[in-house]
């Protein structure tokens, strides 16, 4: 079993998260301890009342939020008694048994788990100091009951989660232990493609669903060089709860990637031509942005399109899977750059209009009565109007003809 204490400022939040996700129907309510009414009977301002009541009782303490998760091996399947007694048994172990606090079970993850939300001020308005309760009570109460329930020991298997050597498939939240599936997923992109900055590793990992985040440019995590690893939903949104880089196997921080960035940057301009032929090779006829994806995923290349919310394109990034390597457009050249791609698809003639039939002839294309082609049948690219120009010019000319004749016969009589 793994303890995690997490503590804040606002019970709202931590009350919030639990019941959010028991309105999606991924976690439910098992035990409501220290209230009056027995928990399914509560209601959402029940459960919060009762812990802003009893916090209320020191307003000095800004901290006054525990929320707690107690995750437990995939193989193991304890049912909902055994969760809530496992439950009462750590409350006990870490000095908070006197306390109200709310045991929520989870089924968003790919192993079982819980989360207790509860308050660290006594009804006598006392602080239970949350300074290495983590290490210290936690620990002890965690080894305790591992033997008291026969759970599956932490110590026994590596903290780390060392990768699978895996066929890389998109992550589905849930459906697996959500650490060992990103541990698997970035260990693998980061061994075997050669990326050189961090957007350009985000192009593959994005692709099965997982997200390396620095934070916002404001924000203290971005400041300080700290990177995130998320599980992404089907809209590309952040889905999971962050996991630390350096709590993932291999330790995938921004400064080691960075050392990666130097390397790679030597190792793909040996697969750079490569790239650029399967592209050229593609590029002709595709007529479309569309159109040239469609054909580079035939040679195992993603072409990851970057647009504003206008809808223009400002930016395409390559990834090669068969080559593994990534590369900004603009870096294989001017003309494999957004502008330099788009320039070559409305330049190029479309597929459609370089067909030939079996006999090498081109085909005539499909016309309609709006004009005539030069051999007076009808041609769908002229107007009514000049339909009827060509007709008027066409009696002129005729007309002009007979006259000239005429005249040669009168000169002809004249002079004999």
């Amino acid at each position: 079993m793994v303890a995690k204490i997490k503590s804040g400022k606002s019970l709202t939040g931590a009350l919030n998260y639990n019941e959010h996700k028991v309105k999606e129907a991924k976690a439910e309510l098992l035990v409501a301890r220290g209230y009056l009414k027995n928990a399914q009977d509560l209601s959402f301002d029940d459960k919060l009342y009762r812990l802003k009541d009893q916090a209320g009782k020191n307003l000095r303490v800004q901290t006054n939020t525990v929320h707690i998760s107690l995750n437990f091996d995939p193989l193991e399947k304890p049912d909902g008694d055994t969760l809530v007694s496992i439950a009462d048994a750590y409350m006990k172990g870490i000095g908070f048994e006197d306390q109200p606090y709310l045991v929520y079970r989870h089924t968003d993850a790919g192993h079982p788990h819980i989360h207790i939300v509860s308050t660290n001020i006594e009804p006598d308005g006392r602080r239970i100091s949350l300074h290495n309760l983590g290490k210290n009570q936690s620990e002890q109460a965690r080894q305790d009951i591992e033997d008291r329930f026969g759970l599956v020991k932490a110590g026994s298997k590596n903290k780390d989660l060392k990768p699978e050597k895996i066929d890389l498939v998109p992550v589905q939240y849930g459906k697996s232990a959500s650490k060992r599936a990103v541990t698997n997923v970035v260990n693998e992109v980061i061994r075997n493609y050669k990326f050189t900055s961090l957007p350009e590793l985000n192009a593959v990992l994005n692709q099965f669903n997982v997200l390396a985040d620095r934070g916002g440019k404001t924000s203290v995590m971005f400041a300080r060089n700290g990177l995130h690893y998320y599980i992404l939903g089907s809209r590309g949104e952040k889905i999971s709860v962050p996991i630390k880089a350096s709590a993932i196997y291999g330790k995938p921080t921004l400064s080691r990637l960075e050392q990666r960035f130097v390397l790679n940057e030597a190792l793909r301009r040996l697969v750079r031509d490569k790239l650029r032929e399967k592209i050229d090779r593609c590029a002709p006829g595709c007529g479309s942005i569309a159109g040239l994806q469609k054909q580079l995923r035939a040679f195992g290349v993603q072409a990851v399109v970057r647009s504003n919310d206008d809808g223009r394109v400002y930016g395409v990034t390559f990834v090669d899977h068969e080559l593994k390597a990534v590369f900004n457009g603009s870096d294989l050249g001017k003309q494999y750059s957004a502008s330099g791609i788009i320039g070559r698809l409305q330049a190029e003639p479309r597929v459609d209009e370089q067909r030939e039939n079996v006999s090498g002839v081109p085909e005539k294309k499909t016309v309609s009565w709006l004009g005539f082609t030069e051999s007076g049948q009808v041609s769908a690219g002229d107007s009514f109007l000049e339909m009827l120009l060509r007709q008027e010019n066409q009696e002129t000319e005729v007309g002009g003809q007979f006259l000239q004749k005429k005249k040669r016969k009168k000169r002809k009589r004249l002079n004999l």
